[in-house]
């Protein structure tokens, strides 16, 4: 009966539509600005070379480089503590190899160095923690990641060499979950308590699992399994601050309208996860997009697909998205004016529209005390300034959105959409029409 019981709870959890009335949720990083872009990516060789980059659409600008007191930092393997893993080749364990055969203790003290050399003591921002050689729950270690079970295997056969093998994997899956939990849960009590005004979370987590686009009928939701496995996880929803779930898109997506759904329920996913975790505001998502396709850094997304990621990220609500780049995308003269083209004449105009569409929407709908997110996560309504009313220009250098609203706009958002209030404040979906003329700078005062 206790069996069936929690599997009714667990089936109505993982099946009930999107709530509307959610926990107050962390304020923005930046003020002012319910919905942010971040660029992170490195861009050298186009400095040196003299190419103009206009990266004034965006609210931070970052690279991946470990240059300490960054707005965005990112924890790749070696840069934080001892990372316990597997060379891929060569099947050589470092730093003990599996979590459970590996020093929690040296891995914290050295981290500690490794956090207060790049993250300011007292500045905001975000601290993503990019580990990915083993994932935290045994079943999903498949592929080349099997290896982290077959390790645990031979390690637990070695503690325990008179158990049969199957009682030796039960015993192997127990050690390596709980191990790889502490590893991560540690980790994150660590960066929080040596830079509180971060927010710190894992790279890729939620993930979804949805990526067989090219399957008949294809809806992009989460299965079941995922969201169970997800909420299994739920001692890492506790203790994250904010959510970095990715979006980044193959080519065989480019245009379609499988592009939407694919992203639209990886945020979704991630949100779903911040209502139901312990923690007393819903945390923030930012979600990892790319400007080029998958394994293609010579061809930029379409419009169309900057309106499948950019713009679905921010019509669910999510806080931000971050535009990662590899060191391979930007190493010539040519890619690098590319690059100065799109962003002068599709990524900018896009980012400042989507961006200022979130600032004018908080306004008149939430009393600038909360962000607009759809009311119905799977429609196709989105955050964009109406072009017969408002105009993106270029004013000194900076971006800024002037306009009058239009009512019908107006109406069409609050029809659309709902507030997810911030913490600390009062609001409601109350529409207040604008009576004069709306200007909105894009970037946040320096």
């Amino acid at each position: 009966m206790a069996l069936f019981f929690f599997l009714a709870i667990s089936l109505c959890i993982l099946r009930t539509p999107p709530i509307l009335t959610l926990r107050p949720t962390t304020p923005p990083l930046i003020r002012g600005h319910p919905f942010i872009t971040i660029w992170n990516s490195p861009t050298t060789l186009c400095e040196k070379s003299n190419i103009n980059l206009n990266l004034e659409a965006f609210q931070a600008v970052s690279t991946p480089a470990a240059r300490p007191h960054q707005f965005l930092n990112i924890f790749y393997e070696p840069r934080l503590g001892f990372y316990p893993e597997i060379h891929p080749d060569t099947q050589e364990s470092i730093m003990g190899g599996i979590p459970q055969n590996a020093s929690l203790t040296e891995h914290l003290v050295e981290a500690e160095k490794d956090i207060e050399h790049l993250i300011a003591e007292k500045l905001p921002g975000l601290a993503v923690i990019d580990w990915e050689a083993w994932r935290p729950l045994w079943f999903r270690n498949w592929g080349s990641k099997m290896v982290y079970r077959q390790f645990s295997v031979a390690h637990a056969r070695k503690l325990h060499p008179s158990l049969p093998l199957d009682k030796v994997r039960d015993v192997a899956k127990v050690q390596f979950e709980q191990a790889a939990q502490n590893f991560m849960e540690k980790t994150l009590q660590l960066g929080l308590h040596l830079r509180p005004n971060h927010l710190w979370g894992f790279y890729l987590f939620p993930d979804c699992y949805n990526s067989k686009w090219s399957e008949s009928g294809y809806t992009g939701r989460c299965s079941d399994k995922t969201k169970a496995q997800n909420q299994q996880l739920m001692w890492l929803w506790n203790r994250s601050t904010a959510h970095f779930p990715s979006v980044y898109l193959s080519e065989g997506l480019r245009n379609s309208p499988n592009a939407r759904l694919y992203v639209r329920n990886r945020v979704q996913e991630s949100l779903r996860l911040a209502e139901l975790s312990w923690r007393p505001l819903m945390v923030p998502t930012y979600v990892y997009s790319r400007i080029l396709y998958r394994t293609k850094n010579d061809k930029f997304l379409t419009q169309v697909d900057l309106e499948s990621t950019i713009g679905e990220t921010a019509a669910l609500g999510a806080s931000g998205v971050i535009l990662w780049g590899a060191s391979s995308d930007y190493q010539t003269e040519a890619s690098c004016q590319r690059l100065s083209h799109f962003l002068e004449n599709t990524l900018n105009p896009y980012v400042a529209n989507v961006t200022a569409a979130a600032v004018l929407c908080s306004r008149v709908l939430c009393q600038g005390a909360g962000r607009c997110l759809r009311k119905d996560y799977d429609s196709t309504n989105y955050l964009h300034l109406n072009a017969a009313h408002f105009h993106i220009r270029l004013v000194d250098g900076q971006y800024e959105a002037v306009g009058w609203p239009a009512p019908a706009d107006m109406d069409a958002w609050a029809a659309a959409f709902t507030c997810h209030c911030y913490a600390g404040s009062s609001c409601s979906a109350k529409l207040v029409y604008p009576k004069s003329e709306t200007r909105i700078l894009i970037q946040p005062p320096h």
